[in-house]
């Protein structure tokens, strides 16, 4: 992500100051980010954190792909706030899969009064991934529990009752496949968003990038794109 990010902005006209694969390029190149305008973070859970946290202590504001952070995000959003920073985070930047978030509340939401139909949910990714369930199946399973009142939690094991069962397979180079299914015992309902390759994600995360200039505050793509 983090090399199809360079390219689309050198495509566009930006510049990119500098690049942080790794602890050395941290100590060896930090002072180089305060001349940055904005930082875009593709990297793993483990780190994505601490690259968070640099990034608010030099000033910058900072997008963020990577996910499997989230139970510290209260943390994070606190400190941003406190010290008057700039936060952009998403699950997935893809336009398309955020559009198929509102479709997926709306008909989660009508189902409500159709208790014959239950949920599951398929994701797919490459091989490289390391979260499982991804970010946005996790975020578009809370977005089923928020509308329909039916379901009050997800799983990866054998579901109970009023559980979303969610399967997570890592096949390849398969950039992104999520699918919903509502099935009752005469039908189905399925919707799914396939990502072809990464350049959504990459153009969504300049996007967000242009946008928060000038703003203070935690954003995410629903504020970007007004859904």
């Amino acid at each position: 992500m983090g090399r199809e990010v360079k390219k689309i902005a050198l495509e566009q006209g930006h510049q990119i100051g500098v690049t942080f694969d790794n602890e050395n390029d941290w100590i060896e190149k930090s002072a180089e980010l305060k001349d940055c305008e904005v930082a875009i973070e593709f990297s793993m859970p483990a780190i994505v954190v601490g690259n968070i946290l640099k990034c608010l202590k030099a000033g910058i504001p900072v997008v963020v792909g990577t996910t499997g952070w989230y139970d510290q995000f209260q943390d994070i959003s606190d400190k941003c706030n406190i010290t008057n920073g700039t936060l952009f985070y998403a699950t997935n930047f893809s336009i398309g899969v955020n559009i198929f978030s509102v479709i997926n509340r709306r008909l989660a939401s009508l189902l409500v009064d159709y208790p014959m139909y239950s949920p599951s949910m398929v994701e797919i990714h490459h091989t490289q991934k390391l979260d499982a369930p991804s970010g946005t199946a996790i975020s578009l399973a809370n977005d089923i529990i928020s509308e329909n009142p039916l379901f009050t939690k997800f799983t990866t094991t054998n579901p109970e009752v009023g559980e979303i069962p969610v399967q997570s397979l890592r096949e390849g180079n398969v950039p992104g496949t999520h699918s919903i299914t509502w099935k009752s015992d005469i039908d189905q309902i399925t919707i799914t968003h396939e990502a072809f390759n990464r350049r959504g994600l990459a153009l969504g995360a300049l996007m967000a990038a242009s946008w928060l200039m000038g703003r203070k505050g935690v954003f995410t793509m629903k504020d970007m794109l007004n859904l």
